[in-house]
């Protein structure tokens, strides 16, 4: 369905607007949470809770009042996570609108790409995101949840299943019209999706030469030891899933992904890249020490047929691809809220927000 028709659905039941130009609708983000316990055997990652918990950003009328949620102890939040109308009720649309699954970075969570999400909902998506088993901030880290990466796509599936079956989301999303997000091991997790598949001695070889690479030895695995001795671990507790993660994990349901700063994109077999049929956006900035875009977003743009490739000037680093930091985050979670002098994370979250809605209205037409 073209967005000319979702915006007369909307304006039909006051929920928008008007747009200029058949651009997407310009409703208010409502956001409210599910939780889905997946019937089929998986690999838990050793996750406290088995269970996927997700955050769900979508259109609310323009009576919803919007509040800035936020990730942190209240009254002294960490982050901003974007303008919603918590359990507002969705826009009564006439048609059923596409529904975006979106992928944290390792360590992060669901809350963390609220910027996105919230931005996303006010265009006319449904969008669900997932706080990955074992590698999220919500519970404690586990080796498993860091070293199984492509575990990952199987949670991004499942959520899918969650949303299609929801007695109130599932009616108003529109099938055939699914697409992927995700920031840094979330644009792997969304690649992964699209059909990419794993040579996981990629990263192992380089970790055993090189262990103090920024790739090796990211900020929220500190304290888990080295990556040989986390390997140790998950072979004696996952060898199963190390001997599928060459695995397809693509789910054909997904027709379009959006990567932003995606990290071990080397890991992704070229042929496995070059056989991916869908419209493909990826995001970076021109300078991420923890995924440079020549081995990664570069590399993934020259492997996949059609791909488009923005990258972001003036000291774009990774994390400012979070949500943006208060004072207290900026005194609290340093390394997350540290941008280059001239950067505003605020300005770089509209564009890439802005970038995103182009590209799904127009991929999932």
């Amino acid at each position: 369905m073209a967005a000319g028709l979702l915006a007369a659905a909307v304006l039909a039941a006051g929920g928008g607007k008007k747009p200029k130009n058949n651009e997407p609708i310009h409703a208010h983000a409502g956001v409210t949470q599910r939780v889905f316990h997946p019937k089929a055997m998986r690999n838990w990652r050793g996750a406290q809770k088995q269970e996927l918990r997700v955050m769900v950003w979508y259109p609310a009328p323009e009576t919803a009042v919007e509040t800035q949620q936020a990730i942190g102890p209240p009254g002294t939040p960490l982050l901003e996570a974007g303008m919603a109308a918590a359990n507002a009720p969705m826009i009564p649309a006439t048609q059923p609108l596409p529904l975006i699954v979106m992928s944290h970075g390792t360590g992060g969570s669901k809350e963390l790409l609220g910027w996105l999400g919230t931005e996303l909902a006010r265009a006319g998506f449904i969008v669900a995101a997932v706080d990955h088993p074992g590698n999220n901030s919500m519970e404690p880290y586990t080796a498993e949840g860091f070293l199984l990466w492509w575990e990952r796509a199987t949670d991004l599936s499942e959520v899918i299943d969650g949303m299609l079956a929801d007695e109130n989301f599932g009616p108003k999303i529109d099938k055939e019209r699914i697409g992927a997000a995700g920031f840094s091991l979330g644009g792997y997790t969304v690649m992964e999706i699209a059909g990419a598949q794993t040579d996981v001695s990629m990263l192992y070889d380089r970790c055993r030469k090189q262990p103090d690479l920024a790739t090796c030895r990211v900020p929220e695995m500190k304290n888990m030891g080295t990556m040989e001795q986390m390997l140790a671990q998950v072979r004696k507790s996952s060898g199963a899933s190390l001997a599928a993660s060459a695995d397809s994990y693509k789910d054909t349901r997904v027709r379009a992904v959006f990567a932003m700063a995606p990290a071990l994109g080397f890991t992704q077999t070229p042929e496995s890249l070059r056989a991916i049929r869908m419209p493909v956006e990826i995001v970076v900035g021109n300078a991420d020490p923890i995924a440079p875009a020549n081995e990664n977003a570069d590399y993934l743009r020259a492997n996949i047929r059609g791909a488009r490739e923005t990258v972001l000037p003036g000291g774009v680093a990774h994390y400012t691809f979070l949500d943006t930091c208060t004072a207290a985050g900026k005194q609290q979670i340093g390394v997350y809220c540290e941008d280059a002098a001239g950067v505003d994370r605020d300005k770089v979250h509209a564009q890439v927000a802005a970038e995103a809605v182009e590209f799904f209205w127009k991929a999932l037409r």
